[in-house]
């Protein structure tokens, strides 16, 4: 039977278990997670938290993290600025990046949603608004989201991946686990 685990990656810890290359040590995967032999399905940047799936089995590992499969991946997003419909309309269209055109997403102003709280937290500023924005995706490119929201004219300012599929983090307090 393939394990899944369902991890709330917290800010600044990578998607790995090891960093023996960098001079200075970062917060991974080992830090939280002390189960042999499962691997991340995807990644999560460093800079971003929320839910990361980890399995034993290779085939699921991939069916997760291939866009070819068309997994739903939704994300919770600050964005700096107060964005309407109107101009978060590109992002439903689909943008054109660096590297190619975006398949259109599923976007939607939302209320500030309850997260656990960020360390360090998100840098507020008194003269520039921000909102919340939850987008749904398949693809996950390098950064995609971020880089759609810059596209906008919306840079992120806080992204937290809230769903994979019929997976989510909902319940699971940022830094714990749990298999499925």
């Amino acid at each position: 039977m393939a394990k899944l685990v369902l991890f709330n990656k917290p800010f600044d810890v990578l998607s790995q278990f090891t960093d023996a290359k960098s001079p200075t040590p970062r917060r991974t995967l080992s830090d939280f997670i002390d189960i042999p032999k499962v691997y991340p399905a995807g990644r999560l940047d460093r800079d971003s938290e929320g839910l990361l799936l980890l399995t034993d089995d290779g085939r699921l590992q991939a069916k997760i993290s291939n866009p070819k499969s068309k997994m739903n991946k939704t994300y919770l997003v600050q964005v700096e600025g107060d964005p309407s419909n109107k101009d978060l309309q590109p992002l439903r269209d689909g943008v054109y990046l660096k590297d190619g055109p975006t398949s259109p997403a599923k976007v939607e102003l939302i209320d500030p949603p309850e997260l656990w709280d960020r360390d360090p937290p998100v840098r507020y500023r008194k003269s520039i608004p921000d909102r919340w924005v939850s987008i749904t995706i398949h693809e996950g490119r390098n950064r995609q989201v971020r880089r759609m929201t810059a596209h906008v004219g919306f840079p992120t300012l806080r992204l937290v991946r809230w769903r994979i599929g019929d997976w989510t983090v909902e319940g699971l307090d940022q830094g714990a686990w749990r298999e499925a």
